[in-house]
């Protein structure tokens, strides 16, 4: 229990620590899409050797399918209502459109936070260890995330209190959800576990698709696509040093 709080708390806090430098120091825009790039590669793998392997191993291919399609759909569908009050936003450092409400970058944020801290949970049901690759994965996409969206909150006219709140409280979700995740799924069948990661992994794959990899690109250019190659190869490095 208490390693599913700390995992979770960790990989979650990512969002509160990216909002401090954020709101603390003139990071160049370059920096953040980099940052974003090479998280996206390490999310990727994650999704892909760490969850969708698994989901297959235990659930079979057709179950691992049909999960993995309906977490991006979810997600996808979840993406665009917030999109209309300006949650797309959420990983951007420029200001919001106007009319466009922070509250939706907030729920955007937790759509993004929860599933995550929510699997790291369900990799303790059936091990000892948690996943260092997951946990390496999500943080990697909340700090730019945190980063780049409270400088954006802040030209919205959000206080650093008001900011610095919010994000406490997405990292306080995410440290539930991943209590969450291993308290009601630790006697659940490899099947459901499965069913559970390979849903995840669909969400994971379309958010980074959707929000991650366009602003990479947008702020630092072609080279963001070498970048994200190396974050899975480092991916693919982690999960066989475990």
């Amino acid at each position: 229990m208490l390693r599913a709080a700390l995992w979770g708390g960790l990989a979650g806090s990512a969002v509160f620590l990216g909002s401090l430098v954020g709101l603390s120091f003139n990071i160049e825009k370059k920096i953040i899409g980099f940052i974003m790039a090479f998280g996206t590669g390490v999310l990727i793998g994650a999704a892909s050797f760490e969850l969708l392997t698994q989901a297959v191993e235990d659930g079979g291919i057709k179950l691992t399918t049909i999960a993995f399609i309906g977490g991006a759909l979810l997600f996808t569908i979840f993406n665009l209502l917030i999109a209309k009050r300006g949650g797309h936003q959420r990983k951007r450092s420029k200001g919001n459109p106007e009319g466009h409400s922070g509250l939706a970058i907030f729920i955007g944020t937790i759509m993004d936070a929860i599933p995550e801290s929510l699997i790291i949970g369900v990799s303790l049901v059936d091990s000892t260890n948690v996943s260092y690759l997951l946990v390496i994965a999500v943080f990697l996409s909340n700090f730019p995330e945190g980063l780049s969206s409270s400088i954006g909150l802040k030209k919205d006219g959000y206080s650093k209190t008001r900011i610095l709140l919010l994000w406490v409280l997405v990292s306080v979700l995410a440290l539930l959800s991943s209590l969450v995740g291993f308290f009601l799924l630790k006697d659940s069948s490899p099947a459901i576990i499965a069913m559970i990661s390979a849903f995840a992994a669909g969400g994971i794959v379309a958010m980074v698709s959707s929000t991650m990899m366009p602003e990479a690109y947008e702020e630092s250019g072609v080279w963001v696509g070498l970048i994200a190659a190396l974050g899975l190869m480092s991916s693919v490095i982690l999960i066989n040093l475990e």
